[in-house]
């Protein structure tokens, strides 16, 4: 039992660290950046703030919009006449409330990794000019590499159910809210996100500001990536860890 407590935590630890990995390596390819951090991302580049920082004030507001709905959707379940059945949901709540708030430190921790990989990996269009990864076709490379490692990541930390990362989590806690599938949710939040940062983007340095065909791509690959490792590596995992 307690060696699939260490695997459990293993897999979700690596998984966070291989997320943050692809999402850095995305933002550095100068095509676009992923939906869920574009906004942090274009405020951070607009302004010239920390990337992790702004990410890590994004990710607050999410859980506390996260903490918001769920309360919301607690109470709406409330059976008055049905006095245990009201305390279980009580309980039930506080038991939500907590697991997101512990999203809190863990974005604290999961932005430092962006600070560390965004310090560690070179803007390839710029820094790395003249060579192949400077190139269109190299940026295209790493991009594509970057969507696997962030499809990769997603997977492993979500499927070991530990405390999720606040842009899934929010996703969600929208979808059970709106009683809509999360896929169909994910889709809407992720156009959603894009706006807000084509809106900031043009209004402050009247020019788009990380969107691009790496935006595009992330849509639709880092999904396709989370199906193929789970295709391939989910029961293996799932059994490793003990779930």
């Amino acid at each position: 039992m307690q060696k699939n407590y260490i695997y459990r935590g293993g897999f979700y630890l690596v998984g966070l660290l291989v997320l943050a990995l692809g999402i850095s390596l995305n933002t550095k390819t100068g095509l676009g950046v992923s939906p869920i951090i574009s906004v942090s991302y274009s405020i951070s580049t607009i302004w010239n703030l920390n990337f992790g920082n702004m990410t890590m004030v994004l990710y607050c507001i999410f859980v506390l919009v996260e903490m918001l709905l769920h309360t919301i959707l607690c109470r709406k379940e409330l059976k008055r006449e049905d006095i245990a059945l009201e305390h279980a949901n009580e309980m039930n709540l506080k038991l939500v409330l907590i697991m997101d708030f512990l999203q809190i430190p863990l974005s604290l921790v999961f932005t430092r990794f962006f600070n560390v990989f965004g310090a560690w990996i070179p803007d390839l269009k710029t820094d790395c000019a003249g060579s192949f990864a400077g190139t269109f076709a190299g940026r295209l490379f790493f991009l594509i590499i970057a969507i696997i490692l962030t499809g990769i990541g997603a997977a492993m930390s979500l499927n070991m159910r530990i405390i999720p990362n606040p842009g899934d989590g929010i996703v969600q806690a929208i979808a059970d809210t709106i009683h809509k599938s999360t896929g169909f949710t994910k889709n809407c939040f992720d156009l959603f996100n894009i706006c807000v940062t084509i809106s900031v983007g043009l209004i402050f340095a009247h020019h788009l500001v990380g969107i691009g065909l790496g935006t595009v791509l992330a849509v639709i690959g880092v999904g396709r990536a989370i199906a193929a490792f789970n295709y391939l590596f989910y029961e293996k995992t799932k059994t490793l860890a003990g779930l």
